[in-house]
C-alpha cells in the first residue's frame, strides 16, 4: 500500500469534516493507479459500514475520477454513512482511431476486460484493508457511470458465469450490489445466462441513450445487452433488481443519479443490499410535454456517439 495523500473538505456550521485519502492500489507497466476513499470524521459509530466502489465513465477513452460531479457524488454518500471509494482504471479506448465496427468492437471488448481486471484489483485493495478501513467485507457495492457502468455490470456477470477472471478476487468474494448508470454486459449471443445467481442490481436507463444501448446491440457473434434487456432476464431468474427507466431520455442518465437520484440509491442498498429484501422494483418516468427523441440506433449511431471526432 501506498499512501499518497490526505485531504478534509469544510462543511457548514459544526458537520464533520469529509476526509479524503488517496492510495495507489496497483501498477501496471506506465499506468500507475489510485483510488480516493471518503469517509466522514469524527465517525458516530464504530459499526463497519457499507462501501461504493466507483468507476468513472468516458467511453473507456477519457475521464477521471477525480471530475467534480464524482467528487460531489462521493461527499453526498460519504454524508448517508457509507464510506464512497473512486478509483482508475486503465483506458484501452484512448488512442482510438478507427471507425470500423469489426475493429472497434474488438477494441471495446479488450478495454471492457482490463476495465474488470481493474475494478477486481481495486476491490481486492479494498477487502484486504476492510478491517484497518471499517469496511463490511459483504457490502461492497460496485456502482458506475457509461463505461464505468458497463464495467461493474460486465465484472458482477463474469464472477456469475465463473470467468477465469475472477480469480483476482479473493475466494468466494460477492459484491453485496451493483449501481449502473446507463450501462450494459457484453457477452457473446448465444450464451447462456446468469450461471449463479446475481447480486441485487439497480440500474438507471434513458430509453433514448444513443450511447449505451438501452435495450441490445448484436454485431456478428457478440452483443451489448443494456439495463431493459437485462431487467427481463433478471425477472425470468427471479433475481432482485431496481430499474429506474426514464422514457425519451438520452446518455444524460449517465450523469443525473448521482445529484438527482441520491434517496432512490440509498433506498436501494438499504433495503436490497442491507435489508436484504427480495424485492424487483420497476420506476418509469415519463416527462410530460417533452419532444420524442430517436430510438432506433445502428451500431455506426452508437460509435459516432462515443468516438466521433
Amino acid at each position: 500500500m501506498i499512501f499518497i495523500s490526505f485531504q478534509c473538505y469544510s462543511q457548514a456550521g459544526n458537520s464533520p469534516e469529509i476526509v479524503k485519502q488517496t492510495f495507489v492500489y496497483s501498477i501496471k507497466g506506465q499506468d500507475t493507479l489510485r483510488l480516493d476513499k471518503y469517509y466522514i470524521s469524527p465517525e458516530k459509530d464504530s459499526q463497519p459500514k457499507t462501501c461504493i466502489l466507483f468507476v468513472f465513465g468516458g467511453g473507456f477513452a477519457t475521464g477521471s475520477r477525480e471530475n467534480v460531479e464524482n467528487i460531489y457524488f462521493m461527499s453526498q454518500l460519504a454524508k448517508k454513512g457509507y464510506i464512497p471509494i473512486a478509483i482508475d482504471y486503465r483506458l484501452g479506448m484512448k488512442n482510438l482511431q478507427k471507425t470500423d465496427p469489426v475493429e472497434v468492437a474488438s477494441a471495446l471488448i479488450n478495454s471492457i476486460t482490463l476495465a474488470v481486471e481493474d475494478l477486481y484489483d481495486a476491490t481486492s485493495f479494498v477487502y484486504d484493508h476492510a478491517q484497518s478501513w471499517n469496511i463490511n467485507r459483504n457490502q461492497i457495492i460496485a456502482c458506475g457511470s457509461s463505461a464505468g457502468a458497463i464495467t461493474v455490470l460486465q465484472g458482477e456477470y463474469l464472477i456469475c458465469m465463473n470467468n477465469i477472471l475472477k480469480q483476482k478476487l479473493p475466494d468466494n468474494f460477492r459484491y453485496g450490489g451493483i449501481i449502473s448508470f446507463a450501462g450494459a454486459i457484453l457477452k457473446p449471443v448465444e450464451e447462456n445466462e446468469w450461471v449463479l445467481q446475481p447480486s441485487p442490481i439497480q440500474m438507471f436507463h434513458g430509453n433514448a441513450d444513443s450511447n449505451v444501448p438501452y435495450n441490445k446491440l448484436e454485431e456478428g457473434p457478440v452483443g451489448l445487452y443494456g439495463s431493459f434487456y437485462l431487467a427481463e432476464r433478471l425477472d425470468n431468474i427471479n433475481a432482485p433488481y431496481y430499474f429506474y427507466q426514464v422514457n425519451n431520455a438520452g446518455h444524460e442518465i449517465a450523469g443525473l443519479p448521482m445529484k438527482d437520484n441520491l434517496n432512490e440509491i440509498d433506498s436501494f442498498i438499504r433495503k436490497l443490499v442491507i435489508g436484504k429484501q427480495n424485492l424487483q422494483i420497476r420506476t418509469i418516468v415519463n416527462e410530460i410535454g417533452k419532444p420524442e427523441k430517436n430510438k432506433d440506433f445502428t451500431i455506426m449511431d452508437y460509435i459516432r456517439s462515443n468516438y466521433s471526432n
